[in-house]
């Protein structure tokens, strides 16, 4: 834990997925809501930040984590995905708890039309990506028992979770309450330099074996 702690990236990845999403969130002009939703507002964004995050603290990011033990490295990232997924999963729902303390539409009317209204291009977005979600984490938990060896799963394991984050990020910039320009271009960058580290990552492994051969 001490390594974390004096690891230069760690804090830049602290000011990164979490102190620039808090600012802009702060600096934004967003319309008042009670205490209450912008508390699950701000959980949930948070929550998506550091799944954008993950794909920055693997072994595939050398310079981030050689000074890091790789069994350390893999411990934390299961337990900040593992945690964070959960929050993501139970987001929907989260979307209509504040309706058990409101009047109007009943909270399971709420939920039943959030999720069948195809023809809204940010849901349909939004389905997609937790259908990614749940089949990244359940590939995940019962790896040991997936009929593929460990090095097949982890590119399985890559290829899922970039198109989750994809999606998932056209989820937030185009249906999300707080998706203003700048928050829309940081998710953007940060995504995409995500993607790019796990895809250079798999260039050099296929750049490496032809060579061999």
């Amino acid at each position: 834990m001490r390594a974390y702690i004096k690891n230069n990236f760690l804090k830049q990845s602290v000011l990164a997925f979490t102190g620039m999403p808090l600012l802009i969130l702060t600096m934004g002009n967003f319309p008042e809501r009670s205490l209450w939703k912008e508390s699950l507002s701000v959980m949930t964004i948070l929550a998506f930040y550091q799944m954008i995050g993950q794909f920055f603290w693997t072994r595939t990011n050398r310079s981030a984590v050689a000074n890091l033990k790789m069994s350390k490295v893999i411990k934390y990232h299961k337990i900040i995905g593992y945690t964070f997924v959960i929050v993501l999963l139970v987001h929907p729902v989260l979307l209509v708890v504040p309706r058990f303390f409101e009047s109007g539409v009943a909270p399971v009317d709420a939920f039943i039309t959030i999720i069948t209204t195809f023809t809204n291009q940010g849901i349909v977005l939004g389905i997609i990506a937790w259908c990614l979600m749940l089949a990244l984490a359940i590939t995940s938990l019962a790896r040991k028992k997936l009929p593929m060896k460990y090095k097949t799963w982890r590119v399985f394991h890559g290829i899922l979770a970039m198109l989750f984050i994809s999606i998932a990020a056209w989820h937030v910039i185009d249906l999300g309450r707080h998706s203003s320009f700048v928050m829309s271009i940081l998710i953007s960058m940060l995504t995409a330099g995500g993607i790019m580290l796990r895809l250079k990552a798999y260039t050099l492994k296929k750049s490496k074996k032809t060579r061999e051969v």
